[in-house]
């Protein structure tokens, strides 16, 4: 049974940091892209970053290009993504994902396993 699980959300004032961890198990995706996408009340999921199998090549939203980074731990099937300078406009639940089709690397209905999802609150 394949399980994405994401730790590490939470409150948070604006200008803060948080780290947050997307560990898998049930299988390895060593070989593939993983993501984080993000879900406020009343929105759509959308795309937050995106790191390829070996790590070196990461993608970003504009919305957070230059504030978060994306790494990953293959060793370890563990994904995490650091946010720096956080702003009210990041709050959020965020999931992590996995298993990408051929679809695009920023679109939500491209992947198969996703996490349950950690809350992000930023207050101002």
């Amino acid at each position: 049974q394949v399980q994405l699980v994401e730790s590490g959300g939470g409150l948070v004032q604006a200008g803060g940091s948080l780290r947050l961890s997307c560990a898998a198990s049930g299988r390895t995706f060593s070989s593939q892209t993983m993501s984080w996408f993000r879900q406020a009340p009343g929105q759509e999921r959308q795309f937050v970053a995106a790191i390829n199998w070996s790590g070196y090549s990461t993608y970003y939203a504009d919305s957070v290009k230059g504030r978060f980074t994306t790494s990953r731990d293959n060793a370890k099937n563990t994904v995490l993504l650091q946010m720096n300078s956080l702003k009210p406009e990041d709050t959020a639940v965020y999931y992590c994902a996995a298993d990408r089709s051929s679809g695009p690397y920023y679109s939500a209905a491209s992947y198969t396993y996703w996490g349950q999802g950690t809350q992000v609150t930023v207050s101002s």
